[in-house]
């Protein structure tokens, strides 16, 4: 089990002034790692900006909100597509409730779209494509690879294949994975373009053991075990038990927001009327967001797939600095 290293221009610029200075102090070398330097420095200033799709089941819960919200005010990234989840579950079936909806009435890919259009419209960005996505996991009840097409899934494929050779549309999803794979199974061309992050399941990095039952993994578990099996797939995951340590508290988090901007009114009203009871609240998409935002912040360790998937290698997060992330979730958010 081996380390990966976040790697970008930055880290380069830096390992380019290293050389520099520890450079011996003949001219002709000293010259050479100056130009070098220059050099990084140039590609950092002009290098286009990471294009990143994100996909979230936000009508769901609340903290999806909050993870959208910082991911639209980010200017290091170009966001180049936010679409909407499914967040179908057995309980629907049975409960008059699901948070404060009715259940006859829910329609889950429809929430969580509507919601995308009020936070996009809210931040002036309804520039930024926002498709609807499946409304159900590929397959069927009982498995099997049928995508579930969608405006979503096209979206994907397009961006994808949009990109020249050797570079890579980061997709981040935040809910069931059935946009994703519906786009994978549908334009299999484009696996060498995307690169996913995803927030789903459980891993113990001691003992190395998956557990799939988990919210988002149940909501398409044909997904999951269909990426999961994909070889050259590029995965990384962010399980629960990286996510958790990321909370928030009700309270305090009122006082921090300004009821006189509209954005900030809405995250404390998706809340309160969300999720009312919660004193405290595991930030688990804002986590992944964060993480992926701020690479320095989290650690990922290369990992075996479970050992009922095809054995074969991803990424998994398994810790993060909650307290910074969260401080830098507080001062992107309040930037005008």
């Amino acid at each position: 089990m081996s380390e990966s290293v976040t790697f970008d221009a930055r880290s380069s610029t830096r390992q380019f002034q290293i050389m520099a200075s520890t450079s011996t102090n003949r001219p002709g070398i000293r010259k050479t790692a100056t130009l070098f330097l220059l050099l990084a420095l140039a590609t950092t200033t002009f290098a286009q900006k990471q294009k990143v799709f994100l996909d979230a089941d936000t009508g769901n819960e609340m903290d999806d909100l909050y993870a959208i919200v910082r991911l639209v005010k980010d200017t290091t990234i170009d966001l180049v597509g936010l679409s909407s989840a499914h967040f179908n579950n057995a309980d629907l079936l049975f409960f008059e409730k699901w948070n404060a909806y009715d259940t006859k009435t829910l329609k889950p890919v429809v929430e969580s779209q509507r919601l995308n259009e009020e936070i996009l419209q809210i931040l002036n960005r309804l520039d930024i494509p926002h498709p609807m996505g499946a409304d159900r996991q590929i397959g069927w009840a009982w498995g099997g690879l049928k995508a579930n097409d969608s405006p979503a899934a096209q979206a994907i494929i397009s961006a994808a294949r949009k990109l020249p050779p050797g570079e890579q549309l980061h997709v981040l999803t935040l809910g069931p994975l059935s946009n994703i794979a519906s786009a994978v199974i549908i334009a299999p061309d484009i696996l060498p373009n995307i690169k996913v992050y995803a927030l789903g399941a459980r891993y113990n990095p001691k003992t190395k053991v998956w557990d799939k039952s988990e919210f988002n993994i149940r909501n398409d578990l044909n997904a999951f075990d269909y990426l999961l099996n994909l070889e050259g797939f590029d995965f990384t995951v962010m399980p629960l038990d990286a996510a958790r340590p990321l909370q928030f508290q009700r309270e305090t988090t009122y006082e921090n927001l300004d009821e006189n901007k509209k954005i900030e009114q809405l995250l404390e009203n998706r809340w309160r009327e969300q999720n009312p009871q919660d004193a405290t609240r595991i930030m688990w998409d804002l986590a992944l967001v964060e993480a992926y935002l701020k690479p320095e912040l989290a650690k990922i360790k290369t990992v075996k797939t479970p050992p009922e998937n095809k054995r074969r290698k991803i990424r998994a997060y398994v810790k993060i600095d909650e307290k910074a992330l969260a401080a830098d979730f507080w001062e992107v958010l309040k930037r005008r």
